[in-house]
């Protein structure tokens, strides 16, 4: 087979769609190019192409990515003496569901079964904080994902949490984590408890695909301790 015929395919292959499809076959460019379809996938797998596949990639425009980065990830890698780091997620909408009939277990020459069917019981909404040093996690299942709940779970960290550590969470920028009930509630632990929940959030922004620290002005602060009982 001569180059030429090969640097044929590979542009082809990157520069042209095949007339009525998105992306080149093996069996549409050898039909295109006179090649058998087992030459094709050779030339293909020969310069790394795989025409079937896509990824996505994110541009930040945030000039101050990389320094937010080092921030997060400095955090996780050593966090600071006598603290604890939490990842802390949300998994909303899981759906309760239940076969219709129990499970039949495994047995020699027979895999575990059961049921095509089943049925709904609503949802739920898991609420959790990873201990990434550890991999413990703190859970709460909650059929809301409010502000309240959230409030319920802050809680549940604050009461789960040696009084000897201070804690730091990572979480993203979801609307719940930023509402003025949760804005309040940490602004007001800072100088009454011996073991505050980190007031200087570190979020990960979700809809713009950056990371970024969303640390309250002090100005901000100050009016939020007002509000404190």
């Amino acid at each position: 087979m001569s180059d030429d015929k090969v640097e044929d395919v590979v542009t082809k292959t990157l520069e042209a769609t095949p007339k009525g499809a998105t992306h080149w076959s093996t069996r549409g460019m050898a039909k295109h190019s006179g090649l058998s379809h087992a030459t094709i996938s050779r030339i293909w797998r020969a310069f790394g192409l795989q025409p079937h596949r896509t990824e996505t990639f994110k541009l930040s425009p945030d000039p101050l990515l990389v320094d937010k980065v080092r921030d997060i990830v400095g955090l996780y890698m050593d966090p600071p003496a006598n603290a604890l780091v939490l990842c802390v997620a949300e998994k909303s909408q899981i759906q309760a569901l239940k076969r219709t009939h129990p499970m039949l277990p495994m047995s020699p020459g027979q895999a575990q079964r059961g049921t095509h069917d089943y049925r709904r019981n609503g949802t739920t909404s898991l609420l959790a904080a990873l201990d990434v040093a550890t991999g413990n996690v703190i859970g709460q299942l909650h059929r809301r994902h409010r502000s309240v709940e959230f409030r319920k779970f802050l809680d549940l960290i604050e009461a789960s949490v040696p009084l000897a550590l201070d804690v730091h969470l990572v979480m993203d920028n979801y609307s719940t984590h930023k509402s003025p009930l949760i804005r309040n509630w940490l602004a007001c632990q800072e100088a009454p408890l011996p073991r505050p929940l980190h007031p200087d959030l570190r979020l990960l922004d979700q809809p713009g695909g950056t990371l970024v620290r969303a640390a309250h002005p002090a100005s901000d602060q100050e009016g939020l301790a007002s509000q404190c009982p």
